[in-house]
């Protein structure tokens, strides 16, 4: 089974454990048997994995995310980069000529498309395997998979198939409409539509290759900023007479607001949080190193980290958009492919920040023109590589680098450290990569 798992979104309505770096699908919020938690990326991947191990999974994805993708799947996973955004259409096209130019997937074989950030259990990827069985056959253009809807909601487009059958041809789509509309919808046997769908590669291709000139993957990749902005659906999908459906009945869950994730939480809080015995349907996800007390409290979640504190109302979580977007600041923490970073301070002049690298990984060799940093090594063993100079550390070593040196820290261990950068103009643009020395 070829996969293709869209991985989009800034977040903003899971603030503030998501922002424009770390969507809502990496935050580890779902307990695996073992105790720990995992984000909603990890947990589909692994899904696809117990149900199709030789799965060709390729995630299509932005530049912003690519790090964490990496630092939580691990660096062999596949993964094709949007220069930027320009919609479903050119994303799904990038990826497709991505199977087939770079990875060799033939141009007969099935592909199947879904968001990366469902919560579902196994059966819908035993679903996704039928999925691609039946656009193997050829028997129709597109095979989209119908959810069977449990109310009548305002947030998803229909599907109204031609008949009750497991497989059926769609007989037109319905834009997303108000709830007295949906329940009518519903009551002809209309589905949700999730965008989850499945094709020949060589369809997508030949489509692709209508809509957009170019000759193969990395000449699209080259030309993505100047492709027209449009969605799968309107590009495609809503153009194609030759149209199936799979009816899908089991659980699915789109994780969009605070309200459904707290649905998926086994235990009501993560992180230091006490709630006493007058709470009732409260959830506390804290990632900052103080205790959260919640006294009395009826339908609410309290969201804790380096970005800021989130306390509201169930339903009302659903409208905090507009709120988030009046907020401006900094990133205060990213994972990146090497580990993670917080921000633990800002001054005028200077940035304190906790960088922890995972074992065996490394910084770029990198160097910056207006500041002087200081790591101090609080954690752990590794080196450093400064101007070309290897140095052992290990916890209390000191190490001073002055604006323009080039410098590099590897772990052996997990590694943490505290970097103070002091400089009048400290900014994420102040880095220049340079060529491993080694």
């Amino acid at each position: 089974m070829n996969i293709i798992l869209l991985s989009g979104g800034s977040g903003k309505r899971l603030w503030p454990l998501s922002n424009d770096i770390r969507s809502k699908q990496f935050i580890k919020i779902f307990k695996t048997e073992d105790g720990e938690y995992e984000s909603m990326v990890q947990r589909v991947y692994h899904q696809i994995r117990a149900v199709d191990r030789e799965a060709t999974v390729t995630i299509a994805t932005s530049k912003t995310q690519v790090s964490s993708i990496h630092n939580q799947l691990g660096s062999e996973v596949s993964v094709c980069v949007e220069p930027c955004r320009r919609d479903t259409f050119p994303a799904i096209a990038l990826a497709t000529a991505y199977l087939h130019d770079v990875l060799h997937i033939s141009e007969e074989d099935s592909v199947v498309v879904c968001p990366v950030d469902p919560y579902v259990n196994e059966d819908y990827f035993t679903a996704l395997k039928d999925l691609s069985d039946i656009a193997q056959k050829g028997e129709a253009n597109l095979v989209l998979m119908g959810i069977e809807p449990t109310y009548p909601s305002e947030k998803y487009g229909y599907i109204i198939p031609a008949d009750k059958e497991e497989i059926s041809r769609v007989s037109t789509f319905r834009e997303k409409p108000d709830a007295e509309t949906a329940a009518k919808y519903i009551e002809q046997g209309a589905l949700w539509n999730g965008g989850v769908f499945a094709y020949q590669l060589k369809y997508v291709l030949e489509k692709a290759h209508e809509l957009i000139d170019f000759a193969d993957y990395q000449d699209l990749f080259d030309k993505y900023d100047t492709l027209t902005k449009i969605s799968f659906d309107y590009a495609v999908v809503e153009k194609e007479e030759n149209i199936q459906v799979l009816r899908f009945g089991g659980q699915w869950k789109d994780m969009g607001t605070w309200n459904t994730l707290t649905e998926a939480m086994v235990d009501p809080s993560i992180g230091e949080a006490i709630l006493n015995d007058k709470c009732e349907n409260v959830h506390v996800i804290n990632e900052l190193d103080v205790p959260v007390l919640c006294m009395g409290l009826k339908d609410v979640v309290v969201s804790a980290s380096a970005e800021g504190i989130l306390v509201s109302d169930k339903e009302q979580s659903s409208y905090i958009k507009p709120y988030v977007d009046k907020i401006s600041q900094q990133i205060m923490f990213a994972e990146k492919s090497w580990g993670s970073f917080r921000v633990l301070d800002v001054e005028e002049e200077s940035m304190t920040i906790k960088v922890t690298l995972n074992p065996g990984h490394k910084m770029n060799y990198h160097s910056h023109e207006r500041r002087d940093e200081v790591w101090n090594v609080i954690a752990g063993k590794g080196k450093t590589i400064i101007d070309g100079k290897e140095q052992v550390i290990k916890a209390g070593d000191v190490i001073r680098m002055p604006a323009g040196c080039r410098h590099t820290i590897i772990a052996d261990t997990e590694l943490k450290v505290i970097e103070v950068q002091l400089g009048r103009e400290i900014s994420v643009q102040d880095k220049h990569k340079w060529e491993w020395p080694m």
